[in-house]
């Protein structure tokens, strides 16, 4: 299985052209913070259903406050992707799962604060093959352009009994990157450096 990802494009999806693969993942931030007009989740909705996969997976990030509103008041917030918020998703006998929240951001979109966060990575299943969140893991990829490390606590404090073989985020642009460890490939999938220009080219991954 062919696993295209992307996190971070903060309305420039356009400018990634066509992509093509089994299953594309988009880990959050589509939009910029101050952007709630629902044309903008209409366009990439329509960017969504010309890119050639079998399968498009999405959680949410801290800037998608239309989406946190429309996911609010429905499941299925795109016609062409899937939306996960703490729910699993079975493709070709892999099971994804995704959720959007974000830590130490309140008033931003998807935000949960210490109890809610631990509440919401417990129920990541044990069993879960590729983990789809907006944040990532404290110390992992994580660390801003100003040197902060602006990770989760408590979502790494979980991962050990998990072991995905697969975990992707974004959310931190400066620390776009990979990382190995146990078994555990680590992505960073940020497609826009600090200013917010997009610089970073898909992820691809065979599982």
């Amino acid at each position: 299985m062919n696993i295209s990802i992307i996190s971070d494009t903060h309305g420039q999806h356009e400018k990634l052209g066509i992509l093509s693969g089994d299953v594309l993942i988009h880990c959050g931030d589509m939009f910029n913070l101050f952007s709630r007009d629902d044309d903008e989740m209409e366009k990439i909705d329509e960017w969504f259903g010309r890119q050639n996969f079998e399968l498009i997976l999405c959680t949410g990030g801290n800037h998608d406050i239309g989406l946190e509103r429309r996911a609010g008041s429905s499941t299925r917030p795109f016609r062409n992707a899937v939306y996960l918020q703490d729910r699993a998703y079975v493709h070709g006998n892999v099971k994804f799962y995704g959720a959007p929240w974000t830590p130490k951001l309140a008033g931003h979109a998807f935000f949960k604060n210490g109890p809610g966060l631990r509440e919401a990575w417990s129920r990541i299943p044990q069993d879960t093959d590729v983990l789809i969140t907006h944040t990532p893991p404290a110390n992992m990829l994580d660390r801003s352009s100003r040197g902060l490390k602006l990770g989760c606590t408590f979502l790494a404090e979980v991962l050990p009994g998990i072991s995905p073989r697969i975990h992707c985020f974004g959310h931190v642009h400066a620390s776009a990157g990979s990382r190995e460890i146990d078994g555990t490939l680590y992505v960073n999938a940020s497609s826009v450096r600090g200013n917010y220009e997009l610089a970073n080219v898909p992820w691809s991954i065979v599982i």
